[in-house]
């Protein structure tokens, strides 16, 4: 007689990206003076650049099919599904000083950048 072991409960899948604090206050406040209709920000990688890829964030009214949603204290930040293996591992920030501002990234699978730092390469 066969026995039948219990199904293994599914196992939390960490988040693609992981946010500092700084950049989530960021977005708390992006979403804060957002349109009626926006329920997120994009983080996408769309081609351009020197070395052939950049970072975009964009404000989102729905979710596209095959996008990660990362629920955040801030509000959700939606990963593009086609984007989502070059940013795997990636820390995105936000930092400021006198004379910029920007979301920053620290990305493990860049193999390289721009000089600019506008683009990347994997």
């Amino acid at each position: 007689m066969e026995t039948l072991s219990p199904p293994r409960p599914a196992r939390a899948r960490p988040a693609p990206i992981t946010l500092t604090p700084a950049a989530e206050a960021r977005i708390a406040e992006l979403l804060a003076t957002a349109p009626a209709e926006v329920v997120g920000v994009r983080l996408s990688t769309p081609r351009r650049g020197c070395s052939g890829l950049a970072y975009a964030i964009d404000y989102v009214s729905e979710a596209k099919p095959g996008d990660e949603a990362i629920q955040t204290a801030a509000g959700t930040l939606f990963v593009d599904g086609a984007s989502l293996l070059y940013l795997i591992g990636s820390v995105m920030d936000w930092q400021e000083d006198d004379f910029t501002a920007g979301f920053t990234f620290q990305n493990p699978n860049a193999k390289g950048s721009c000089g600019c730092g506008e683009s990347f390469t994997v």
